[in-house]
């Protein structure tokens, strides 16, 4: 069997998944206020399209997009529309948001999921379609889709690839959605092929899901565009980048979009929500997530609806095996530490990890001892420890020289680090203040 991957990489000790892989999705129906951050994406900030004291109906816009690179905000709930104020999001910040007063009725708009026959769609109206229904890539970095699906002048797009690898230890919503919902995944990937059709399907999946490989070769059997790839298993397989690699063998950078070299990456999550948009006009209102740690009183995947708070997603899920020292939105490796639960779900969220014990605080990092782990462990080949010497010392442009900008902070260095050195948070801050740097200089710029 051609297994393949990609170069360096890590291999975590315990995965974590076996308590929640085999658990079916179940829905919950939340009873609290709705919140919806207006950039919870990439790109602009959405704009408002109702006021305070609007009634709302479930898959109706609340805010559209401001610009290309935007996304619009559909209503889990129905209900009347309480403020546009700013709340507190996930990453601890401060976000203007809509706020929905929940009826708890969950009355729909009148289309709402009716069938579409997506064959008769032109591929103008399938992208018209998936911007309106607001969906972002649900990988973590909540890309606008459209914008994603959009030819290039002169780009010849030949793979669109699946990326069903979940490489993120504890997290296993998208395998369910593999194991569950395999067509539509599968029609999903059949619509965005409609709009690339010289292109072939790369369904991506690695060695250890084999019940997920199984079915969705069974599912496209006789479809000769579309293939499940086989890949072996380790992290971070499904950085962008390094998944890219491993199906084609095409290597990209920073500054470098996966289109010029042909290919597409989407996540399992957003296929479907392609699938549910195109094929049942249902906007993009909930996303799959995991509860899980030793934290969680009941590990679980469950479908929540967009807006809902972190402390009712709990609830539902069967709340904590008593109290956490630490709280992760996302997985362990790139996830967000959380303070409190009293934060919305976004289109992008896909974890609930509840740690009884704070492993890393438990370690006082200590100097490097130059044991070169963190080199061969990189898989965008840095060198962590040079990189670590300029962010320390806020070397900025130093920080760029030696390439610290193409760091996709997957915590690769940090896990096999012997001095317990925080590599990857060093590199966090540094990015975003080379990023805020550069806002700064071309905001001088502009200004002369």
């Amino acid at each position: 069997m051609n297994r393949r991957t990609f170069k360096q990489g890590i291999h975590p000790l315990d995965d974590g998944k076996a308590s929640t892989k085999d658990n079916p999705v179940r829905a919950m129906r939340p009873t609290g206020e709705a919140v919806y951050p207006l950039n919870q994406h990439l790109g602009a900030p959405s704009k408002p399209v109702v006021a305070v004291g609007d009634a709302v109906l479930v898959g109706q816009t609340l805010a559209a997009p401001s610009e290309f690179v935007s996304a619009a905000i559909c209503s889990a709930v129905s209900g009347t529309v309480k403020a546009i104020e700013p709340r507190r999001a996930v990453n601890g910040r401060q976000a203007l948001c809509i706020v929905v007063e929940n009826d708890g009725r969950f009355e729909a708009v009148s289309d709402f999921d009716t069938p579409r026959t997506a064959t008769q769609l032109s591929a103008q109206e399938i992208l018209d379609i998936i911007r309106d229904a607001g969906i972002v890539g649900q990988g973590g970095a909540g890309f606008p889709t459209h914008v994603k699906l959009t030819a290039k002048p002169g780009v010849q797009l030949q793979t669109i690839i699946v990326n069903a690898v979940e490489c993120e230890p504890y997290l296993t919503s998208d395998y369910r959605l593999m194991l569950e919902r395999p067509e539509q995944l599968v029609e999903g990937l059949q619509v965005v092929l409609q709009l690339f059709p010289h292109a072939k399907g790369v369904i991506a999946v690695e060695d250890n899901k084999p019940e997920a490989i199984r079915l969705l070769r069974q599912t496209i059997q006789g479809n000769p565009r579309l293939l499940v790839q086989e890949l072996k298993t380790k992290y971070p397989q499904g950085g962008e980048r390094m998944l890219i690699h491993a199906v084609t063998g095409r290597d990209i950078h920073s500054g470098k979009l996966p289109m010029e070299v042909g290919c597409v990456v989407l996540n399992v999550s957003t296929v479907v929500s392609i699938w549910r948009a195109v094929c049942r006009r249902v906007p993009q209102i909930s996303t799959i997530m995991t509860v899980a740690g030793d934290g969680a009183a009941t590990p679980c995947n469950i479908e929540v609806p967009v807006g809902t708070s972190y402390r009712e997603v709990l609830e539902a899920a069967g709340g904590m095996n008593g109290e956490p020292e630490k709280m992760i939105a996302g997985g362990p490796m790139m996830g967000l530490a959380m303070v409190s639960l009293d934060v919305p779900v976004q289109k992008t969220d896909s974890a609930l990890l509840l740690m009884l014990e704070d492993e890393v605080a438990q370690y006082e990092p200590t100097a490097c001892i130059r044991c070169g782990r963190c080199v061969r462990a990189c898989p965008s080949f840095l060198v962590p420890p040079t990189m670590a010497r300029a962010a320390d010392h806020n070397a900025l442009d130093c920080f760029q020289a030696v390439h610290g900008m193409e760091c996709i902070e997957c915590g690769c260095c940090t896990y096999v680090c012997p001095a317990k050195r925080r590599l990857t948070q060093s590199f966090k801050t540094a990015k975003a203040a080379v990023k805020q740097q550069q806002r700064r200089r071309a905001e001088q710029k502009a200004g002369k």
